[in-house]
């Protein structure tokens, strides 16, 4: 191989590897909008405003929390389920409680199951929309305002849908 073949040859291996590191970094973000934009893997959607049209249909919405093991928080939901009608906006809290005298930022990931659910359950106002700072020893109350889109009812692909999970992990952010 002649001297400029192996060094175009070396600087294309080069510019693919940049690109896959690019493209791995890229990913995540790229998923997160996906996964907002149509609700993929029990990403719930952000809402603006409640309907003023209420469905027909009932739905047992259950509460769920877990915590990753490098965040010393008690962290629960405060209801363990409601039931609600489709377009109803519902209000419920969850509470966490920083076990450590020291101050901890967190912050919450969410998901709803069933997956296909995702795209019918719309959060109004969350805690998970921003990073929580829990002062040492503190306790608050955390709101989670939601609805359920009517549209729901329409859908045959969820007509099976009586019960709905709303799943919040909270991890420790560190700066």
């Amino acid at each position: 191989m002649p001297k400029n073949d192996n060094s175009n040859f070396a600087l294309s291996l080069v510019a693919i590897v940049v690109g896959m590191i690019l493209l791995a970094y890229a990913s995540v973000p790229i998923y997160n909008v996906f996964c907002k934009v149509t609700g993929y893997g029990g990403t719930t959607q952000r809402a603006k405003k409640t309907f003023s049209q209420l469905g027909t249909r009932r739905i047992k919405v259950t509460f769920d929390s877990n915590t990753g093991k490098e965040l010393p928080w008690l962290f629960k939901p405060e209801q363990k389920e409601v039931s609600v009608i489709t377009g109803e906006n519902t209000l419920i809290f969850y509470s966490a409680e920083n076990l450590t005298a020291e101050p901890i930022v967190g912050t919450a990931v969410y998901n709803v199951t069933p997956h296909k659910a995702g795209i019918y359950f719309n959060k109004i106002q969350c805690f998970c929309f921003e990073e929580q700072l829990l002062q040492g020893k503190q306790r608050v109350m955390m709101p989670v305002s939601f609805f359920i889109d009517p549209d729901i009812e329409k859908d045959p692909n969820l007509a099976d849908v009586s019960e709905i999970t709303l799943s919040y992990s909270f991890y420790k952010v560190i700066h």
